[in-house]
């Protein structure tokens, strides 16, 4: 049976694509080919980006507690829809059904808190700031906003965008990954059945050239973009330079310092955790194992004897601990990464090779130990089953190890020791902190927030930062001065 094709939303319509370059999209675990994609030809974006310029007017003139209900209404479908969508991202991205769950309830959160527009949109004000003088800072929507989201959440960094965007008075067009599609369009289909009107959200696909179309077009107001740290920064600087309103979340090189102090069990639950959970195919994963001091060969037995148990397969078997990577060629790079590793001095102790079913693009966990600043294996996302092991004779060492990388999305410290917590809380040069946290994502009230080249733009994902982003400030002044009509009649009445 032929594979179905995915549609475009243009303007409230579910388009089949004209475009003659179509790409398949397998199954990660199976190689089984689930669905087809059309990449969208330019005259199609540019429908996209049209429509939403027409309905971003009506939209932003919507009452702001008319848009958050409209939200409430999303989040009930949401709910209902729940397991439909773990399972869609089950089969298009490979996580297991535990990981999928966990990805939309926390897409879920960023409606559930896009709901307080009312509140999240309040300017402020203050009389008298001069004699006879009122100033006040209101809210406006951007316009149209372009979101570019990643493979490795199909639903919840579309989710980190979408909700707020619109509650926020603007319209959307969303590319989502040319991976990972199947996600964004059961999104739309939602969103529109929540009554948003056609026109406000709109899905485009493909690759490169899309992304550049919208980054050049001038209907788009401001773009919001998850994915690697070379496109990261290629979307930053070509967005801003077009004039456009731009955040851009980028790569990671998280590390995860352990303290000899530490609960050595509970926190190699949470390092297996972090490295290894969605495949390592995520910007929070734990790739840098610090053990400090005599914590370092423990922690290294505990993390080999444990990743030799993981279990590999289809993420709908109950029995899989961890799934696949998301491509073949991906595989393909990670391997030639691992040998890269090996012939640079690290020693391979855990080696994910050949590791789980035949079918299907899986790595199985893999660790190097005696990694060194100097290697590639240190310095890169990988962004896959690959941790490195680091040792370092005190927390400062640790310290000068984490803060000499090039990224800083998130970092993490292991220990009973407050005097070191608090430590590490003030010297790690990482946006995301966790204590005794092996990935420490903020929840959807909190911003996202990147440090260095995981991050590149003024205002964050989610949180306080989103609202800020996705809205435009005006500030009023006012004077009012009586007249003297106005006068005489005040002094009649006296």
């Amino acid at each position: 049976m032929t594979a179905p094709l995915v549609p475009s939303l243009i303007a409230g319509e579910a388009r089949e694509s004209k475009s003659q370059d179509v790409h398949l999209i397998p199954n990660p675990a199976t190689g089984e080919t689930i669905a087809q994609l059309p990449w969208s030809t330019p005259e199609e974006v540019d429908a996209a980006i049209e429509a939403a310029q027409r309905a971003a007017i009506d939209w932003g003139e919507t009452p702001v507690p008319d848009r958050a209900d409209v939200m409430f209404r999303l989040k009930a479908l949401l709910e209902e829809h729940f397991e439909e969508l773990a399972s869609l991202v089950v089969r298009e991205n490979g996580k297991t059904l535990a990981e999928a769950r966990g990805e939309v309830r926390r897409g879920v959160e960023v409606v559930d808190f896009a709901c307080g527009a009312p509140t999240l949109l309040m300017g402020t004000r203050l009389d008298q700031v001069a004699t006879g003088i009122d100033e006040e800072l209101v809210r406006f929507p951007v316009g149209v906003v372009a979101g570019i989201t990643p493979f490795n959440f199909p639903a919840m960094v579309p989710l980190w965008m979408i909700p707020l965007a619109l509650v926020c008075g603007n319209s959307f067009v969303l590319k989502p990954s040319e991976r990972t599609p199947l996600c964004a369009v059961r999104l739309g289909e939602l969103i529109a059945e929540a009554g948003v009107p056609g026109g406000v959200f709109n899905i485009v696909h493909g690759g490169r050239d899309v992304v550049e179309r919208l980054l050049t077009h001038p209907g788009i107001d401001a773009i919001s973009f998850v994915g690697s740290a070379g496109v990261a920064r290629a979307v930053y600087t070509g967005g801003a330079a077009a004039g456009k309103r731009v955040q851009a979340l980028g790569g990671a090189k998280n590390h995860l310092v352990v303290m000899d102090d530490a609960d050595l069990d509970p926190s190699l639950d949470a390092l297996m955790s972090s490295a290894f959970g969605n495949a390592g195919q995520r910007c929070l994963a734990g790739s840098v194992a610090v053990g400090v001091g005599p914590a370092a060969d423990p922690m290294l037995e505990g993390l080999v004897a444990r990743a030799e148990k993981l279990h590999l397969g289809p993420g709908d078997d109950p029995t899989t601990d961890m799934g696949p990577v998301i491509r073949e060629e991906r595989r393909k790079e990670l391997i030639d990464a691992i040998d890269a590793g090996t012939r640079a001095g690290a020693q391979l102790v855990t080696d994910g090779r050949g590791a789980g079913p035949a079918e299907g693009y899986f790595l199985g966990p893999t660790i190097f130990d005696n990694v060194t600043p100097e290697m590639d294996l240190w310095r890169t996302e990988l962004f896959g089953p690959v941790l490195s092991v680091v040792r370092a004779a005190d927390l400062d060492e640790a310290l000068a190890v984490l803060n000499a990388s090039s990224f800083g999305n998130q970092a993490s410290i292991f220990t009973t020791s407050g005097a070191s917590a608090r430590e590490f809380r003030r010297r790690a040069e990482a946006g995301m902190l966790g204590v005794n946290i092996g990935v420490a994502a903020p929840m959807a009230f909190f911003p996202f927030t990147g440090w260095k080249q995981s991050f590149l733009g003024d205002l964050h994902a989610t949180g306080a930062d989103g609202v800020r982003f996705y809205t435009r400030h005006k500030v009023v002044t006012s004077r009012w001065p009586r007249t003297a009509a106005a006068s005489a009649d005040r002094d009649t009445r006296a």
